[in-house]
This record gives C-alpha cells, sequence and structure tokens, in this order.
C-alpha cells in the first residue's frame, strides 16, 4: 500500500463525540504522548476532557484541541503499527490545522496552542444564541440560486461541501427568511432539506472578520516554528487548491479561512486528482459522503479496530 500516493484527510468541529480516542489511547503508548504533550500544550487534561462526559467538549476553544489531538494520536497510532507513509493531506475548517501538523508543518505543540485561541476569538466574535448556522442540502445545488437567496441578508456561505449540500452562516433572526426563500425556488420533484446546526456561533462568515487581526498576531507569534516548504502536499480551504511554500501565504490562508467560505468541493477534486487511495481519520466520518458525491472513494477510520481492518494489522 506505501508505494500508492495515499492522501489522508480530518474532519473539522462537529465530528466530535465523548470517549473519542480512547481505544487508541487504551491500547498505544504513542498515542498516550500525544495526549499527553497536548495536556502540556494547553494547560488542562486533553484525554480527561475527550473521554469523559465533560459539557465543554462542545465549547469551541476546548473542541478544537480535544479533535486536533485526538486525529493526530489516531494518524501517529496508525502509523506506528502499519507503517503508513501518506503523501498529501487535507482538512475541513479545523481539520486543515491538523492535516498541517500531519505534513509536518506545524509542531503539535505549537498548533494545539494555536487552536485553542482559535477557538476562543471565534466563539468572542459574536454573541451566543444570535448567530447560527444551516446546511442546505440537495441534489445539483445551484449556487446562484444561492447567492440570490442570500441577497441582502446578513449570512454568508460558509461551506461548499459538496455538489448536494451547502452550509450558510450568520445572523440567526435572518435564516426564517432564508428558509423561505430557498423553499420559493426549489420546487418540483427536486428533494430540498434546510436543516439548523447545533452550532455555538457563525463561523465561516463576515461575523469572523473582527477576529482576524487578533489571530494574524498569534500565527506571527509562532511562524517561526512553521515548515512551510511542507505545505505544499496540504490542501487550502481559503483557495481550493493546495497550499504554497511560502510562510507569509499560510498564515494569510488561516487567517482568512475564520471569514470566508471553506472551499471544500475544490479540496476533493484537487486530493482526487493526485492521490490513489484515500482515508479519513477522525471521531466522525462526514467527508466521506461528500467525497461520493465526486465518484470517489473514502475510507473511513474513527476507531482502533476499523483501522486494523482497513490497514490489516493486529490490534
Amino acid at each position: 500500500m506505501n508505494d500508492k500516493d495515499i492522501a489522508i484527510v480530518f474532519p473539522g468541529q462537529g465530528s466530535q463525540r465523548p470517549g473519542m480516542g480512547k481505544d487508541f489511547y487504551d491500547q498505544l503508548s504513542v498515542c498516550r504522548e500525544i495526549y499527553q504533550e497536548a495536556s502540556d500544550a494547553v494547560g488542562w487534561d486533553v484525554a480527561a476532557m475527550c473521554f469523559g462526559d465533560d459539557e465543554r467538549l462542545n465549547l469551541t476553544e476546548y473542541t478544537q484541541p480535544c479533535i486536533l489531538t485526538t486525529e493526530i494520536a489516531m494518524l501517529r497510532g496508525i502509523s506506528d503499527l502499519h507503517g503508513l507513509l501518506p503523501k498529501i493531506y487535507g482538512g475541513h475548517s479545523l481539520g486543515e490545522f491538523t492535516a498541517l501538523v500531519a505534513a509536518d508543518v506545524l509542531p503539535l505543540f505549537e498548533a494545539l496552542r494555536i487552536v485553542q485561541k482559535r477557538g476562543k476569538l471565534m466563539q468572542e466574535a459574536y454573541p451566543v444564541g444570535i448567530g447560527g448556522m444551516a446546511a442546505i442540502i440537495s441534489e445539483d445545488l445551484d449556487m446562484d440560486m444561492i447567492d440570490q437567496a442570500l441577497a441582502d441578508l446578513p449570512v454568508d456561505i460558509a461551506n461548499i461541501n459538496s455538489s448536494e449540500q451547502v452550509v450558510i452562516s450568520g445572523a440567526a433572526s435572518a435564516f426564517p427568511k432564508v428558509a423561505v426563500r430557498l423553499a420559493d425556488t426549489i420546487h418540483g420533484d427536486q428533494t430540498f432539506r434546510y436543516v439548523p446546526l447545533n452550532v455555538s456561533a457563525p463561523f465561516h462568515s463576515r461575523f469572523m472578520r473582527s477576529v482576524e487581526a487578533e489571530f494574524a498576531i498569534v500565527l506571527e507569534h509562532s511562524c517561526s516554528n512553521f515548515s512551510p516548504e511542507n505545505a505544499i502536499c496540504v490542501t487550502s480551504n481559503l483557495t481550493g487548491s493546495f497550499h504554497h511554500g511560502c510562510c507569509e501565504e499560510i498564515m494569510r490562508a488561516l487567517v482568512y479561512q475564520l471569514s470566508s467560505t471553506v472551499q471544500w468541493m475544490g479540496n476533493m477534486k484537487a486530493i482526487a486528482h493526485k492521490a490513489d487511495a484515500i482515508y479519513e481519520i477522525g471521531p466522525g466520518r462526514p467527508l466521506r459522503d461528500f467525497f461520493k458525491t465526486i465518484d470517489v472513494n473514502c475510507m473511513s477510520v474513527v476507531s482502533l479496530s476499523a483501522a486494523a481492518r482497513i490497514f490489516g494489522f493486529n490490534n
């Protein structure tokens, strides 16, 4: 399998669940070391947060370090057991940071401190309960139609996940009007679903711009620890294509990712063009179904037993 060009993709916020990564932690010392390094970086017990019933797991400033830690622990555990040698990486939203760590662009310790601050800033950017996000699900979505439905409303397109799913983000008070406009536009035999998401802020919208300058400072303080030349194998949510091997360009992309549309459909196509095999590693499996919409197989690993079955080792 290592003679193939293997791609690894990582899901982002929303994939978290209590107990995520515990099977890796319990059985593999390399994974326990990752959780300990994470705890040292952020100043609290990451393993306890991931494995217990702490409600803070769903608070953004805790969610983001927990997901990043779990995904890297899973990847390192699989690599230790199987000798996995990926050449291509991608990640959805927060998952882009995991991809940069996996590709040795960012040290794990530094990335954890960055995403903890990122999560805190994103949560503080807009009052809880005032903003929201919703998924628009239908076949062959018309982006021009969605743009027209959002015209003159404080709502933006947050994620272009596939031809069948787009996520919008903005002021919650405007969402009923968006739903009505979409329902009036999408009719006939076309199936249409409008699904509000359980999130605490309007991520990837104009309402995140207020924290971009402060997050840029966070990244600037860490740039001396970047290895930007390794980023050419990691996709950028901002552009939809691969990063350039330039520290300033990477930082710019990560800053503007906060308030810009996640171009995940572009990322999938860029990855699929280069990869012979694609694996999703994380506590959930949202990306697998997105790849199906472009007729690309992506195998998901959400547990150690799944990893053993897929990669053929004993756990």
